[in-house]
Parts: structure tokens; C-alpha cells; sequence
């Protein structure tokens, strides 16, 4: 019998696909159906259907807005607007490229995706080019369009051992090399998808999404078709030259880097934010090179986020995924010592923020109503090594409640892996909907000694702090259900920190970071420390909307940010009705003293 072609296979495939209704945005796991976690495998270019393929059906969100025909340029445009805006964008940004734009376009499309996202390590990154022996051969764009195909490759005069991508597996990060190339396996391949929805380039379409050349062809003998998008001029000749085997949907680029940025992220978390923001930043110059639409980029995207979460929860990978974050840590820690000293930057923060916020959707026409994140089986384990000491189910909290709203036909597919907003989960919890108890421990080093939750906390639950690690709190929070520290270090690093409910120390550390922190119903100090930082010309440190009670073994340690005249009385703590007092005060700031005393409802300090 005569073998069929990958053509007539797509045609018959395609015809199949969407014969049926069209799959809803109901989670595999919260029905009966299998769940990609387990099904991943499946993801091979033999199987080109939702029923057949699990990476096809949780891209089948996709299917609202086109339909797939019986050839690459048969399809049918379903959501006119949707895709109407998603041409319309890539012609925005294609027409206004710079220069510069341009050039960093070419570099991400034609080196080893494996290798741009080394960026994302920032300080660390050239560390870590060293000692994996990660190299590329792509180094300058040129200005003009090439005369060949251009394909990276070890460049001469490259170290011994020498790798593309990740770098070398016998390195002395041979191991994450190895988990990099783990996660983009024989089963993380975005060509299924290409090939089942076979939705154009770009490039090949007019603004609505329909095929419509204009029987000229361009100086490089492709079609030119009137989109109105301008490939990058130094990437014209590396275009696909068969459209029915380069489809759009979905950016396999995308994929790859974000496959790539999650197994570094994995190994190097801290800094998981900062890589998942490279990522989302490579992957945009997918739209800026012409070569991509940002529904091809969103979900190659998507793809990436369950696939990565599907092979690290394999069994098969727990040996791997271990070594590579303990040879990680052991490789950067006899460089540098604490590599947490490179997490948690404000600045960089605030800067990965703007880079992120727009590219979640695109801003694409959204539409439908509102239903709550349904946490994908197995996306907990993207989190494993970022947030440590949290069990699994908490880390499905952290992802539930920092996930994206709904309406995106795209991110709303079955099982909703492209709800999760793994930037915003790297900052810990969005709400507290329950009492959250947390438990850091100091002994075992890393995260589990000291991390922050920058996002603002909202919900009806309150927080418990346990253990002897530090945890601290910088968001605009609004959780109701109160604070109970018991052991270790909880930080107030801004004026709502602690939420509106009651705050009540039983032990540890409170340290106000700030002035001005407000406690919004009774305060309640038993023991340990209340540590603050006082700015004789700022405001209150810590300010009690109703009553405060002070045991008989509560300490004040205070840091004076400025000089303060002998005599003045800085007011430290003012409360509704004030009962107790400190037992003791300690003054850290070299060279002042001061006495504590109390007028009213308020305790102060003054200054000798």
C-alpha cells in the first residue's frame, strides 16, 4: 500500500477536525476527559486532530475564530474582528520596526531559541555561559538581506566542548543543559499544530485573515500577498517556502523559548520572573520580524506552559529536574555566594511589568462571560522550585488566584493553560480566599529562608506565619481576614501590607519596613519584637484603627532614618485605645538614644 503524504494526512485530518461542535473552554480535569499532563506524548505530527492530538485540543481554543479548510489557503475566517485586529497589529508594528527592532528580530529568529533566553539570567548570565559552554554563531544582523539561508552554528575558535543552545551537556551545567533539552523533546514540537490548523503567516494574508495574492511576486519568488505586513528585510530570505508546511498558529519560536525559559527557570529560580519576562519579550520579535501574528505567538505560548508543566511532573524527569537545580545552585553559589541577592530587584520589577502587561492578550477583541481560573492538572509543578515551601495545593492557589481574566478566545481553550500568568505568580499570592498558613524555614537555605509577595493581596482569608525563615509583604493589600505572626520574620514593605484585618504577634518579628504602615482593625502583641523604621519628620510607623495591647515581653527595636533634636518625641505607635506598653526599646542608629514614652493612646520616643 502506498505510503500518504503529510499533505493528503493534513487534508483528511483538517476535514475531521472541527466536523464536530466546536470544544468548549471546560477544563479537561473538571470533567471526564484525559488531561494534556498525562496525555503530552500524543503531541507527534502522526496525530493532527483534537481527539487524537492533547497539544491540538487545548489549542483548540483557536477554533472559535477560524476554521481550518481542506488546504493551507481554505480556511474560513469565523471571529472577523478578532482576526481582523490580529493583522491589523502585526502591520502597526511591522510598518513602525526601527532599525534596531529590526536587527534584534533577526538575532532571536536565527539562533538557538535555547540560547537568547540566557538573557533572562541578567548577572548571572555570562556565568553561566562559561561554565555550560554556551555559544552561538549568530552575533550581528546584517543590514541588508542575506544572499542564503543563515543557520547558527559553534563559531570557530569556540572553547573545547563548545554547544548551541543550552550548551553542553558534559559541562559543568551539563545537567540544566540537559533539562533545557528535556523540556523541548520529541514531544514539544509546535509543527502539529501548524499542521492541523494550517492558519497563515502573516505576511500571506489580507487584514481579515482571508488568502488573497495579488499574482505578483516578490524579488525572492514568494507571492506577495496584500496584508500590508513588511517582513524584516534581513529575514525575506529565511521564509518558509511551502505555506502548507509553515503555518502560523502556532509560533514555534514562542514555544521553544518559553519551553526554554521554564527549565531555566526551574534550575535558576531565582530568577523565574526575569526569565519568563525574556520570553515574553523574544517571543514579540516573532510580530516585529513580519514572521508571526500575536494569536500565533499567544499560543505558542500556551503550548510551551503545558508542555514544560508536563514533562517536568513526568516521573520520568524527577531525577533530572533535581540535578539540574542542585548543580545550578552549588554553580552559582561558589561564584557569587547568595544568588537570592539577584531576586526581587524593585526597579527591574516595575521594567519586566511594562514588558509583560500588554503581551498577555495583545489587547485582542475579548468577548464572554466572566468564569473563574480552573488551575490545569499538573501546572502546580512550574512553581515547584520558585515557591518551595508552599505544598502543591498551594501553589494551584497562587496560580488560581493570579490568573488571567477570561473572554480570550485563545487563552479560555480547554483545560485554560493560558490563564496562568506565571509572572504574576512568581509574587506569590493574588488573594487569600481561605486562611493561608505558610511556614518558611532559615535552616534549609534559599527561598525557604526569606521571600517576598509583591502582589496586591485581596480576598476574605488572612495569612499565618510560622517558621523561623522571613517572608515579606509589599503589595496594596486587601485581604480581610487578619495577620498571625508566630515565629520568624513577617515584613510590612508598604502602607497596606497587613491587610484589614486584625494583626496579632504571638512571636517573631514584625518589621515595618516603611512608616506610615496601617493596621486597619485591633492590634495584638503578646511577644517578640515590633522592629520599625522612624523618620523623625515621616509619619507615625505603625498607625491602629481600633484597639492596641502590648504584653509584658514585647520588644521595640527602632531605626532612626534621620538626625532628630535632643528633646523631640517621635510619636511610634498611636492606637484607638492603647493598653500595655513595651518592655524594653533598642535604638539601632550608631550614636542615638532615646527613652519611650506615652501620652494618651500613643507610645513615643524621646530623643536624649
Amino acid at each position: 500500500m502506498p505510503s500518504l503524504s503529510r499533505r493528503t494526512v493534513l487534508r483528511a485530518s483538517a476535514a475531521g477536525l472541527f466536523a464536530g461542535p466546536i470544544l468548549d473552554a471546560t477544563p479537561a480535569n473538571a470533567a471526564t476527559g484525559p488531561n494534556f499532563v498525562d496525555d503530552y506524548r500524543t503531541n507527534v505530527t502522526a496525530n493532527l486532530t483534537a481527539e487524537t492530538n492533547a497539544a491540538v485540543r487545548i489549542l483548540s481554543g483557536f477554533a472559535t475564530t477560524w476554521a481550518t479548510g481542506t488546504a493551507w489557503n481554505t480556511g474560513t475566517v469565523l471571529d472577523r474582528a478578532f482576526l481582523r485586529a490580529n493583522v491589523r497589529y502585526v502591520v502597526k508594528v511591522t510598518t513602525h520596526r526601527t532599525d534596531a527592532e529590526a536587527a534584534k528580530a533577526f538575532l532571536v529568529d536565527r539562533r538557538h531559541q535555547s540560547y537568547s533566553v540566557i538573557a533572562g539570567l541578567g548577572p548571572l548570565a555570562e556565568l553561566y555561559k562559561a561554565g555550560a559552554l554556551a555559544v552561538t554563531g549568530i552575533t550581528t544582523a546584517p543590514a541588508t538581506t542575506p544572499a542564503t539561508t543563515v543557520s547558527d552554528a559553534v563559531p570557530a575558535g569556540a572553547p573545547a566542548g563548545a554547544a548551541l543552545g543550552a550548551g553542553s551537556t558534559t559541562s559543568a551545567l551539563g545537567k540544566v543543559a540537559t533539562l533545557v533539552s528535556t523540556l523541548r523533546g520529541n514531544y514539544s514540537s509546535g509543527n502539529p499544530a501548524k499542521l492541523s490548523f494550517q492558519y497563515p503567516r502573516p505576511w500571506r494574508m489580507a487584514e481579515d485573515s482571508s488568502v488573497t495574492p495579488t499574482g505578483a511576486v516578490d524579488a525572492f519568488g514568494f507571492p506577495v500577498y496584500d496584508s500590508g505586513v513588511v517582513v524584516a528585510p534581513a529575514l525575506l530570505r529565511q521564509r518558509g517556502t511551502d505555506p502548507a508546511e509553515d503555518g502560523g498558529y502556532v509560533s514555534g519560536h514562542t514555544n521553544a523559548l518559553f519551553l526554554a525559559a521554564l527549565a531555566y527557570a526551574y534550575a535558576v529560580p531565582e530568577r523565574f520572573q526575569e526569565l519568563v519576562t525574556t520570553a515574553y519579550d523574544l517571543a514579540h520579535t516573532r510580530i516585529v520580524a513580519g514572521m508571526h501574528s500575536p494569536a500565533d505567538v499567544l499560543g505558542g505560548r500556551v503550548l510551551a506552559t503545558a508542555l514544560a508543566a508536563a514533562i517536568l511532573r513526568d516521573p520520568a524527569n524527577a531525577t533530572i529536574k533535581a540535578e539540574a537545580r542542585a548543580q545550578a545552585l552549588a554553580y552559582f553559589q561558589s561564584a557569587v555566594g547568595d544568588v537570592r541577592k539577584y531576586a526581587h530587584d524593585p526597579a527591574e520589577r516595575t521594567a519586566n511589568l511594562a514588558i509583560v502587561r500588554h503581551k498577555h492578550t495583545y489587547d485582542l477583541p475579548a468577548h464572554g462571560k466572566r468564569v473563574p481560573v480552573t488551575v490545569p492538572v499538573g501546572a502546580e509543578v512550574l512553581l515547584e522550585t520558585r515557591l518551595p515551601y508552599l505544598d502543591a495545593a498551594q501553589r494551584r492557589e497562587v496560580l488560581r488566584t493570579t490568573g488571567l481574566t477570561s473572554g480570550h478566545p485563545i487563552l479560555d481553550g480547554p483545560e485554560q493553560w493560558g490563564r496562568l500568568d506565571l509572572f504574576a505568580a512568581a509574587d506569590g499570592y493574588g488573594a487569600f480566599d481561605r486562611t493561608v498558613a505558610v511556614t518558611l524555614d532559615a535552616a534549609q537555605g534559599g527561598f525557604h529562608a526569606a521571600d517576598a509577595w509583591r502582589n496586591d493581596i485581596g480576598g476574605r482569608g488572612g495569612l499565618v506565619k510560622l517558621g523561623s525563615g522571613a517572608l515579606e509583604l509589599s503589595g496594596d493589600n486587601s485581604f480581610r481576614g487578619g495577620v498571625t505572626l508566630a515565629q520568624g520574620t513577617l515584613t510590612a514593605a508598604s502602607h497596606t501590607a497587613l491587610g484589614e484585618g486584625d494583626v496579632t504577634v504571638t512571636g517573631g518579628t514584625l518589621n515595618l519596613a516603611v512608616d506610615g504602615v496601617r493596621v486597619r482593625g485591633g492590634f495584638r502583641q503578646s511577644a517578640g519584637v515590633l522592629a520599625v523604621t522612624l523618620d523623625p519628620k515621616g509619619k507615625t510607623p505603625l498607625t491602629v484603627a481600633d484597639d492596641a495591647t502590648l504584653g509584658a515581653h514585647v520588644t521595640l527595636r527602632v531605626a532612626v532614618t534621620r538626625a532628630a533634636p535632643r528633646g523631640a518625641t517621635v510619636p511610634v505607635l498611636r492606637a484607638r485605645r492603647l493598653r500595655g506598653r513595651f518592655a524594653t526599646v533598642e535604638v539601632t542608629t550608631p550614636g542615638v538614644k532615646a527613652d519611650l514614652v506615652s501620652f494618651g493612646d500613643t507610645i513615643a520616643l524621646r530623643i536624649r
